[in-house]
């Protein structure tokens, strides 16, 4: 079942737009987007079928309205990116900025400090004024100019205590799961009092697992960082006598990196992801499976996203300050469990294991990464100066699109087992379809 697509605006839009009065009319003037451009989130259709759909059934086109909320010249804008590093989060920052002051002429633009922390008064952390010669550079560099963290974001009312001293009208939250939930709390807050603040949200997440949204940024530099660490394990595995490459990618709870991976690579002979259990042992067990392709082939390359298997951890389970589940390393896991069984057989084997994860974070954004995040955070500031709130912006069926916050954190993205993607992986791999031995 869909959630309600309909998105929450501030009040009436009655100021003229400063990108121009052209409209539609295509006379050298932007192509304004009205509020009655709608897509449709599920293109599947059978013939004959044409069912009637309303609008909370449809996905809002993002992009310049002809009037708009915001006058300008009163707008203090602030931006704040939380979570952990990602490629791209200064591309976004970028864009916003220049966004806000080149199309719009807003010129009082901050950056929060450290994420949502910096709003709390105990850290004591000051604005950063932002203008496009301070952010004009800044795509050249990885991690984020305005520094980022984990937690806070669960103190909505100090937070918005801060928001009303620092006279923000617009807040824009660059971040993944647990950032937009904080955003959206923050959000209702801000509607419990009264005020008038649109709140934005840009989805992050290298795992590309926001439900709704086709694609986060930095989801595709991930996968080229992750393509050369595979590349060079299987340059390690193909060297050495039964040479074993393992190679450990980001993915906590979709496969999506892992998958998109081997499926660019051509060199990977098992990824192991969250949504696919398997078993260690048996007939049927992935380590009986491995020794079938060392036998045959003399190499082998695994890739593991790092929410998988995680059945095999009986310890505590525990939270970090964002709320994510802490999991248990696999990596480690896996590559001590092949030395175990293969030491067992008495049976020589060399084995790499690479955990690229934290270089991948902190990597400059490739140019089709780059491009996306110009794209979003454009779309992020038409949202905002048209007064709209509580809402993400997603690529959905390549259009940009008005996402609600509320439907994007509804439940995590995953990799469909019985999907295409996974299927096209199988046969990538030549893995078994399962390696999950019969009851």
């Amino acid at each position: 079942m869909m959630p309600d697509f309909s998105i929450e605006t501030l009040g009436k839009c009655s100021v003229d737009s400063p990108l121009g009065l052209a409209g539609l009319t295509g006379t050298g003037g932007p192509v304004f987007v009205r509020d009655d451009q709608f897509i449709c989130y599920n293109i599947e259709a059978r013939p004959g079928e044409r069912p009637l759909l309303t609008r909370d059934q449809l996905l809002e086109v993002a992009g310049p309205r002809q009037k708009i909320y915001f006058s300008p010249s009163h707008v203090h804008a602030g931006i704040v990116t939380c979570g952990g590093l990602c490629p791209g989060l200064n591309d976004v920052i970028r864009a916003i900025v220049r966004s806000l002051w080149h199309l719009y002429g807003v010129r009082r633009i901050s950056g929060i400090r450290y994420g949502y922390k910096g709003f709390l008064p105990e850290y004591g952390l000051e604005v950063i004024p932002l203008d496009p010669d301070i952010v004009d550079d800044i795509h050249k560099i990885g991690g984020t100019i305005l520094g980022t963290s984990r937690g806070g974001g669960d103190r909505t009312s100090e937070i918005v205590d801060t928001i009303e001293q620092l006279n923000l009208n617009v807040l824009f939250a660059i971040g993944g799961d647990g950032t937009q939930k904080g955003a959206l709390a923050i959000a209702e807050e801000i509607e419990r009092r009264k005020l008038k603040i649109a709140v934005v949200g840009i989805p992050k997440t290298v795992d590309n697992d926001i439900e709704f949204v086709e694609k986060t940024f930095g989801f595709d530099t991930a996968v080229v960082k992750a393509s050369e660490a595979v590349a060079a394990a299987h340059m390690e595995a193909h060297s050495q006598i039964n040479g074993i490459g393992l190679v450990k990618l980001m993915g906590r709870d979709s496969g999506f990196i892992a998958v998109h991976t081997v499926l660019a690579v051509h060199e990977a002979n098992f990824v192991l992801i969250p949504e696919v259990p398997f078993d260690l042992e048996g007939p049927q067990g992935f380590l009986p499976m491995l020794e079938k392709r060392l036998a045959r082939r003399g190499h082998a390359v695994i890739v593991v996203a790092e929410g998988a298997g995680q059945h095999f951890f009986t310890q505590e389970v525990k939270f970090d300050a964002s709320g994510n589940r802490k999991l248990g390393d696999i990596g480690l896991f896996l590559k001590e469990k092949i030395e175990e069984y293969f030491k067992a057989k008495n049976k020589e084997i060399n084995l790499k294991y690479i955990d690229p994860s934290y270089m991948i974070r902190s990597a400059i954004a490739e140019p089709v990464d780059s491009m996306y995040c110009e794209r979003l955070g454009n779309n992020a500031v038409h949202a905002a100066m048209a007064g709209k709130t509580k809402l993400l912006i997603g690529l959905v069926n390549n259009e940009f699109v008005h996402i609600p916050i509320r439907a994007a954190t509804s439940k995590r993205k995953q990799v469909n087992p019985e999907g295409s993607l996974w299927r096209d992986a199988i046969e990538a791999t030549q893995q078994p379809m399962s390696m999950v031995n019969p009851k």
